[in-house]
């Protein structure tokens, strides 16, 4: 699949669960555009790398700053912004796969892709903690 067309699939990705969740109207296209740069961002770093773990860590780290960018810039919370930028991290191929290969009594396959798959969450996790908690160190400075 081409750059582009991967990242026009998360624009559109991220601006429906914006509207899904009921992000403002005035806020819709910026909240996409984060969703789409945040998908740049793990291309990137995985073109790279070529470590997942990593790309999906830094393109979390991303999401995360622009969104409290944004939020300070607009004055509306920050969860407005990093919900829809997260979407297209969100490793939903992967475990749809574990779960059938374990439907399937393949059991290898399923723990191969249930693994890829944790360790996407957990660097989505991390990447947004990280963020967080160097955010709070410096506020109290």
């Amino acid at each position: 699949m081409t750059v582009f067309v991967q990242l026009l699939t998360a624009f559109l990705g991220a601006l429906g669960f914006a509207v899904l969740f009921g992000v403002l109207r005035r806020c819709l296209w910026v909240a996409a555009v984060g969703g789409m740069l945040t998908w740049g961002v793990y291309l990137a770093v995985d073109a790279w790398l070529h470590v997942e773990f990593l790309s999906c860590l830094a393109a979390a780290a991303f999401a995360v700053t622009i969104s409290e960018l944004l939020a300070r810039k607009l004055k509306l919370p920050a969860t407005m912004f990093i919900t829809p930028a997260i979407i297209p991290l969100v490793p939903g191929g992967t475990l749809y796969y574990a779960m059938s290969f374990a439907v399937h009594g393949d059991l290898e396959q399923a723990r191969s892709y249930g693994l890829r798959t944790l360790l996407a969450a957990l660097a989505i996790a991390g990447g947004i903690s990280l963020v967080t908690v160097l955010r709070e160190l410096r506020a109290r400075r």
